[in-house]
């Protein structure tokens, strides 16, 4: 992949699973792709991080099974602040469940993705949406 043509983002991942943080990680520097991540292990967590609005990220990878806050709260949260709400939130979740996918694109999520079970399969998902989003016009504030 030629990364002349690809942003360096900023991406803010929101996951309590450290088996999960590690297979992105892996997959990010197996791939050699040069963006960087910022960790909050549950929704409140990243609603701090997001809250100083100093340094914002470009997208959020956001699981929905979370402790404290789930996903679909954060969501509710984050579309609800002027700032925030322009973030691009995808969600990455091994729930196929038809009300939790209808439920975040009413709230208004950029992308919801199911987290594969084969290795394999998750490297090409993640690759592909990286090029997706490095690619697109983010909204700078």
């Amino acid at each position: 992949m030629n990364n002349m043509e690809y942003k360096k983002l900023k991406i803010l991942l929101i996951e309590d699973d450290a088996i999960e943080v590690m297979k992105l990680n892996r997959t990010i520097a197996s791939k050699g792709l040069d963006h960087t991540f910022v960790e909050a292990n549950n929704g409140e967590e990243a609603l701090e991080i997001l809250r100083k609005k100093d340094a914002l990220p470009d997208i959020i990878l956001l699981d929905l099974n979370m402790p404290k806050m789930n996903g679909i709260e954060f969501l509710s949260i984050l579309k609800a602040d002027d700032v925030l709400k322009y973030l691009p939130t995808v969600v990455l979740s091994t729930s196929s469940n038809d009300k939790d996918i209808m439920e975040c694109y009413r709230i208004g999520i950029a992308g919801y993705i199911i987290k594969p079970l084969k290795y394999e399969d998750y490297v090409s998902k993640i690759v592909k949406l990286l090029a997706y989003w490095s690619m697109n016009e983010l909204i700078k504030k």
